[in-house]
């Protein structure tokens, strides 16, 4: 079958703040997830597919001041595949010092909603590799966002794949050399959450108590530069803005349950 692509005419998209950095082959690509909700709805709607692609886009730009959608490519539950920033440019979704080593491919599953990848995702995945394969010169590996970078990305269903030599649904060999498994630092066991307290850490004012120093200690084992003194001030609210960016959440500042929930689902 050939890839269904959807051009960014296609999909809405909007066209980039500024010039991409070339990018002329690569080790290959790193597969990652939305680190969020995703509406099953979506695996009859493609509709939503390009409401949930264009929205990504929109935090990408807006929220992170990039200067386009961070991934080379999206696979969605229909087999299609959207172009990013497509082949011969630099990524910027894998993390600092790391874009030029592999092309970004985006599965549109999460860490709630739509969970588990379809086999149209794992199949649409497959058809970006094998554009970027053919059209930018992206080499033989397939790894997990996980592989190098500090994060739960692609969450454990879709590494579990990647790990297994990301075969085609329907076979069992692998269609890359790079099945992930330890050469990064986040592939540590995911924490059970403590139970979420019951109200909302924020600034201003400033918020303090127990559970402010659980959520610091927490968010220092995870890499980020904060003091743990049971004070949720502007530093404390800087730190969980970054924390959300890097899980594609609500950048708000604000730790409620679902900023809870993910900084103890993610992996250290």
């Amino acid at each position: 079958m050939a890839i269904d692509l959807v051009s960014r005419a296609e999909w809405g998209a909007r066209p980039p703040k500024g010039s991409y950095s070339s990018l002329g082959s690569t080790r290959g690509v790193k597969v990652h997830y939305t680190g969020g909700r995703v509406p099953p709805s979506i695996v009859g709607d493609h509709d939503g597919c390009v409401s949930m692609v264009k929205s990504i886009q929109d935090f990408h730009m807006d929220g992170n001041g990039w200067l386009d959608i961070g991934y080379s490519m999206v696979a969605c539950p229909h087999r299609k595949v959207f172009v990013g920033r497509g082949p011969g440019h630099l990524p910027a979704a894998n993390g600092p010092g790391l874009n030029s080593g592999h092309y970004a491919v985006l599965a549109l599953v999460g860490n709630a909603g739509l969970v588990q990848p379809t086999d149209g995702i794992l199949n649409a995945v497959l058809d970006a590799v094998d554009y970027l394969r053919a059209k930018g010169g992206a080499g033989k590996e397939i790894k997990g966002h996980r592989d190098g970078y500090s994060t739960d990305c692609p969450g454990d269903p879709l590494y579990s794949w990647v790990k297994k030599g990301a075969p085609r649904p329907g076979t069992s060999g692998g269609t890359g050399t790079g099945t992930g498994g330890g050469t990064g630092t986040g592939s540590g066991t995911a924490q059970p959450a403590p139970a979420w307290p019951g109200r909302l850490l924020r600034y201003p004012p400033v918020t303090r108590g127990d559970d402010v120093r659980t959520w610091q200690r927490r968010m220092a084992k995870l890499g980020y530069d904060i003091d743990v003194d049971g004070a949720y001030g502007p530093a404390s609210k800087a730190v969980c803005v970054r924390f959300q960016k890097d899980r594609h959440l609500d950048p708000d500042g604000v730790v409620g349950r679902l900023t809870w929930n993910a900084a103890f689902a993610a992996k250290p």
